[in-house]
């Protein structure tokens, strides 16, 4: 491929969107009108022209083949077959009555079933006729039979070989009512390719199309609907997933450009005292080649004079806490102050303890406000804080009130992004009359893919390798008749000094059955482990905040043996102690949550181990996501499983406004195509960031028009 400098200069500018046309209302377009226009509205979002030309086939079938009655065997894919209707009757009354249809050919029968239009169904069969059969089986009292299949007199004379890819569109069972399903939907969208083909203009200037050999978008919208043939098809997909990947990572990259353009930031261009000082004498562990990456990253990213908002990535364990604190050096040794902020009062408690043990005897004051600090305390913080005597302050959200008063405050931390909204963090910016570097914190591992599609428009560092010498958690699956063999793991572990989670599920539509199954389990392990020998703490989402910070801290003490819990210790505090995880009905979690789970042992030295207890039985699904956890303690390949079995959409913080917007492009299916959609997004804004060259000019004008505005630096 041509490097992309060149083919600016061969470039021929083409109108970028569908033009007017696109606008044009749905019920404008011939075999629409305007009730089915409002059914499309309602039940797709379908509202223009352009929104139709972009609702594509889920998938196609080969229409050109044709099964034999004897030759169905499975309730999973759509069938074609030619039969004679040899019965017909009414069944049931009322709204249950429907129309029952047995057709049959030389090799068997089947029946053919009718809840709708059934005086129409009843007219179009007749006895005696042979029709061409399509639709998906369905198997019922031992039989298979079709609900509501498409038909069509047979032809003897017609070609059906021509029908190799029929596309296939969802549809609602209200659209099926409105006679709008599949079949019909095909047909609207294929006449307004044909009568609208000449207005549907181009969204990629010239020197793309040529660069990576793409069908024009005419072409690519006509084959998508109705290929002419399998190579066609292929191109029309690449074309299409090409550009939307491409325009979703060009529109990060030019948010980013434009905040970068007009956010000032404070300039860190000294590594000073503190920072050297913490580095050669108090530093409590070799840092990794990851830590060392990402601070340089960092370091680089707050002497731009441009405010810093980065997302700092890290499996637990890979040391965040320690690269924050290297940062919030750096932000002192150029006179500024620095805060973090954690989610809860025991992690902002941890977070307080962690960094004031890191930092010694180090001339560095630091102080830690959450709601809990008394009155007098709080006032003598505040005050320092204004005056400067505060170096450093971790606290929760009560760092976030009006009062809370900075007295240059150049840097804040937040630990757990997804518990911080906007709202907050624009809290955090007005704290200083320039707005403070942002550095947000998360322990959920994301794969690349993810990531680059998630956070395209901020920095992103990842810590993706864990310190040396750090023993990984041994995972094991137990099933329910496991109890006394997992009693007497918990007994040995517990001899030996160390402390014990168990944790069950807690899911809000079941939570009244949840809520029993911890309970019993509770009482259970009670039984198995009485007092006065030992201490059992429980903590659940129904009990008040004194009462489980209380339970919480016996256990951080060593006064508990065993933590019975819900998924509240998820996100928490760290007991180094803690050496055995038992997740009881591990198939109910996904991948995400049990390796945040297991992320709470295997803190200290001691070889530390995670239990999935399971029913006997278990879904495919279930048993792929066991096995994954068994395989690997590395997070970001437990990411991608994730990723790949339940879809970007339902992962926890993915659902961003418009962020996973795809129609076509699937982000790991596609990953190496959006890789090179964003590697030339990137050249094109290094070499034109506000895309003013003349062949840029339909890019340009794409993202005016999408984002209604004049001014091009208004886009973020």
């Amino acid at each position: 491929m041509h490097s992309l400098p060149f083919l600016y200069l061969c470039g021929v500018i083409l109108f970028e969107s569908m033009g007017s046309s696109a606008e044009r209302k749905i019920e404008f377009v011939k075999g629409v009108g305007e009730k089915r226009a409002g059914i499309l509205n309602k039940e797709l979002g379908i509202s223009t022209l352009g929104d139709l030309l972009t609702y594509y086939p889920y998938r196609y079938v080969d229409k050109s083949r044709f099964t034999k009655i004897s030759e169905i065997h499975s309730a999973d894919v759509y069938i074609q077959f030619i039969a004679k209707v040899v019965g017909k009757e009414l069944a049931g009354k009322g709204k249950s009555q429907r129309l029952v249809v047995r057709v049959a050919d030389e090799t068997g029968m089947t029946e053919l079933v009718f809840f709708r239009a059934l005086k129409w169904v009843n007219e179009s069969l007749t006895m005696g006729g042979i029709y061409v059969i399509f639709g998906k089986p369905n198997y019922f009292n031992g039989i298979f039979n079709f609900a509501h299949p498409e038909f069509e007199v047979f032809d003897r004379k017609k070609d059906y070989t021509s029908e190799k890819f029929m596309p296939m569109y969802n549809t609602s069972e209200r659209m099926k009512n409105a006679f709008l399903a599949s079949k019909q939907l095909s047909k609207i969208i294929r006449t307004a390719v044909s009568e609208y083909a000449d207005e549907i203009e181009e969204t990629l200037p010239d020197y793309l199309i040529s660069a990576y050999h793409l069908i024009s978008r005419k072409d690519a919208l006509s084959n998508i609907h109705s290929p002419k043939s399998e190579e066609l098809l292929a191109r029309a997909k690449f074309r299409l997933k090409f550009e939307e990947l491409f325009f979703m990572q060009l529109e990060h990259l030019v948010k980013r450009t434009n905040r970068n353009s007009r956010s000032v930031g404070f300039v860190f261009s000294t590594i000073g005292e503190k920072f050297n000082d913490f580095f050669y004498n108090h530093l409590p562990f070799k840092l990794t080649n990851a830590q060392k990456r990402v601070v340089k990253e960092i370091r680089n990213n707050m002497r731009t004079g441009t405010q810093m908002n980065r997302l700092l990535q890290g499996d637990v364990g890979s040391g965040k806490t320690l690269v924050a604190l290297l940062c919030m050096l750096i932000a002192l040794d150029n006179g500024f102050q620095a805060t973090l902020i954690a989610p809860t009062e025991i992690l902002a408690m941890q977070h307080f303890n962690s960094i004031s043990n890191m930092l010694g005897d180090m001339d560095v004051k630091v102080n830690l406000l959450t709601g809990s600090s008394k009155k007098r305390e709080r006032g003598v913080i505040l005050e320092n804080l204004k005056n400067g005597g505060t170096d450093i302050l971790v606290g929760t959200h009560a760092v976030l009130e009006d009062n809370v008063v900075f007295a240059n405050l150049g840097l804040v931390v937040i630990d757990e992004q997804h518990r911080f909204g906007v709202e907050q963090r624009a809290k955090m910016w007005a704290k200083n009359t320039i707005a403070p570097h942002i550095l947000v914190m998360t322990a959920t591992p994301i794969c690349r893919t993810l990531a680059m599609t998630l956070y395209g428009d901020l920095e992103y560092s990842v810590i993706d390798e864990l310190p040396a010498g750090r023993k990984a958690v041994q995972t094991v699956h137990l099933y329910d008749r496991d109890i006394l063999r997992l009693f007497r793991f918990m007994h040995r572990e517990i001899a030996l000094g160390r402390q014990v989670y168990v944790v069950y599920p807690l899911i809000k539509e079941s939570a009244k059955s949840d809520l029993k199954d911890l309970m019993d389990g509770y009482e259970s392990i009670v039984r198995e482990f009485p007092l006065p020998k030992y201490q059992i703490s429980i903590v659940h989402g129904q009990m008040k905040a004194e009462d489980k910070e209380y339970e919480m801290m016996r256990f951080k003490k060593g006064v508990s043996n065993i933590m019975v819990a819900t998924t509240v210790i998820e996100v928490g505090v760290d007991v180094p102690n803690a050496t055995v995880m038992v997740i009881e009905n591990a198939e109910r979690f996904g991948l995400a949550q049990l390796h945040q789970l297991r992320g709470r042992v295997g803190r200290g030295g001691e070889q530390s181990y995670c239990i999935l207890r399971t029913k006997d039985e278990l879904s495919a699904e279930a048993r792929f996501r066991i096995d994954t956890m068994c395989a690997t303690n590395d997070g970001f390949k437990i990411s991608l499983a994730d990723l790949q079995l339940r879809g970007p959409g339902d992962m926890a913080g993915t659902q961003q406004s418009g962020v996973l917007d795809l129609k076509l492009a699937d982000i790991v299916k596609d990953e190496g195509l959006m890789q090179q959609s964003r590697r030339t997004a990137q050249e094109i804004i290094e070499a034109d960031p506000c895309l003013e060259s003349p062949v840029n000019a339909v890019l340009r004008k794409y993202f005016m028009e999408k984002h209604k505005v004049n001014d091009f630096s208004m886009i973020s």
